[in-house]
């Protein structure tokens, strides 16, 4: 009979990756790079959450539960020396295809949708419109106590349509304000309903980033974003774990808080608009405050129409391919 150590044998790097939580896959992994190019393509326009988009793909909880394996005991095994321990532990193959989507999305798409908002305003807006109304009764069909989740879907309400209309803020540069915006930021960014992005413009740093992360080797570009990533980083470790332990212990009001966020996030996808106050900001123009308007009885309201109903109707048809995907894969 073998003794202890000759039944335990120690787990190599390719054994410890094959058995680290992810796609089984080629194929899982691009259907999760693509999930992952939905996110990073909606975290790029401030008022669109990529969380909403990682609820309706079917992979939140496994987003969460794949933040939260970096844990002290994952620091743990990795200070003493368990390599490959650690390596089984933590969700990196899921995070990797994962990031990979989101980052080429946010490469590739930031300049195009900069461009649709700001030359298209009303018909895109009117698309995230569509999008987020459909959001909105997948993610509510998750409520499974409707009357004991309705404070919590209120409260989410109120809160998501009071921060939306937020006049941005102007901010100081320095380390410890740009490492709490990151924390705020990435929260908000894994919240379905409120944007990492809307809340970086209304903390007065959405130009700062964004012209840092164009021009990284420009003086302090480079030190301003590894703050702002650590920021991001502590954010994301810490809210993601508090947003696992309530949606496994209180599920169904951390479900309707969700809703009601999502609800009251609609106040800043709403396309039709009237600007009230501008400034300009890095030699670009921001708007300060606006007031949402009746649309006008003119041809381009049946193009706002028809491309909302297209949102509409494509959130509902990957919501039904995600819950296919599940259904197959059990």
């Amino acid at each position: 009979m073998p003794s202890e150590s000759e039944s335990v044998r120690p787990m190599g790097w390719r054994q410890a990756w094959q058995a680290s939580p992810g796609p089984q896959s080629w194929r899982d992994a691009g259907v999760l790079m693509l999930k992952g190019a939905a996110m990073g393509t909606a975290d790029v326009v401030p008022g669109v959450s990529g969380g909403t988009v990682a609820f309706i793909t079917g992979i939140y909880d496994q987003l969460l539960c794949a933040i939260s394996s970096f844990d002290l005991s994952t620091l743990g095994r990795l200070l003493r020396g368990k390599f490959t321990e650690t390596l089984a532990g933590l969700h990196l193959r899921f995070l990797l295809a994962l990031g990979l989507g989101i980052a080429t999305a946010i490469i590739s798409t930031a300049r195009l949708m900069h461009a649709l908002l700001t030359l298209h305003p009303v018909p895109t807006w009117s698309l995230f419109c569509g999008l987020i109304v459909a959001s909105i009764l997948v993610v509510g069909r998750e409520i499974t106590d409707w009357l004991g989740g309705l404070p919590m879907l209120t409260l989410g309400t109120v809160i998501a349509y009071g921060a939306v209309g937020l006049i941005p803020v102007q901010t100081p540069d320095t380390p410890g304000i740009v490492f709490l915006c990151g924390m705020v930021a990435i929260c908000a960014m894994i919240l379905p309903g409120l944007s990492g992005a809307f809340l970086l413009l209304i903390l007065g740093k959405y130009a700062t980033i964004t012209g840092a992360l164009r021009n990284p080797f420009d003086e302090g570009n480079l030190l301003m974003l590894l703050v702002f990533a650590a920021g991001c980083g502590l954010g994301l470790l810490g809210f993601s774990r508090i947003l696992n332990l309530c949606l496994a212990r209180f599920r169904n009001l951390t479900m309707a808080l969700l809703t009601g966020l999502m609800i009251g996030a609609m106040r800043k996808v709403w396309p039709w608009k009237e600007v009230l106050e501008t400034e300009l900001i890095r030699g670009k123009e921001y708007v300060l405050r606006e007031a949402n308007v009746l649309p006008e009885m003119k041809g381009g309201l049946l193009l706002a129409l028809g491309l909302a109903t297209v949102g509409f109707v494509l959130v509902l048809a990957l919501d039904r391919w995600s819950h296919g995907e599940e259904t197959s894969a059990s």
